[in-house]
């Protein structure tokens, strides 16, 4: 088994998983709805678990996790622990987008086009380099090119 695979859905996280599944919020749900059955022509997956961590939605075939943000994510000590966890992934080479709940309830639309978007970049670019993973393309000290819809 390799290292990537020993990161995925620990079994200490499974119970949490269930009940965050089980919880989603409105924006959550929301989003869930056009993100499932591969609506934008990727699977994604709803609590996924990568190391100490649970992503909010994740797609597998881009490395790509999906975060929606309600108002908690302000707070200063909630800021550090996103940073932190933010650094942990993209780490592992995963690419990371968020979103406000107020807007995936009040803008879908934009969203979900966007959302379309950023996996139709990050498809072309696992097709420049199919034998090397994605790079984290992340503004904080790491390149993105200019064409980037990752941020």
């Amino acid at each position: 088994m390799d290292r990537d695979n020993r990161l995925h859905n620990l079994k200490t996280k499974q119970g949490i998983r269930k009940k965050l599944r089980n919880e989603m919020t409105r924006s959550e749900y929301k989003l869930w709805y056009f993100l499932r059955r591969s609506y934008l022509g990727y699977k994604f997956r709803r609590q996924h678990g990568i190391g100490p961590y649970i992503a909010d939605f994740f797609c597998p075939h881009l490395r790509f996790i999906i975060e929606v943000d309600g108002d908690v994510h302000g707070h200063p000590v909630q800021k550090k622990k996103d940073k932190v966890r933010q650094t942990y992934l993209e780490d592992l080479d995963f690419n990371i987008k968020h979103y406000h709940n107020d807007d995936i309830l009040n803008n879908i639309e934009e969203v979900v086009n966007d959302i379309g978007r950023t996996c139709r970049y990050l498809h072309g670019q696992r097709a420049k380099s199919p034998t090397t993973p994605n790079p984290s393309l992340s503004k904080e000290g790491k390149t993105t090119t200019d064409d980037s819809p990752i941020n």
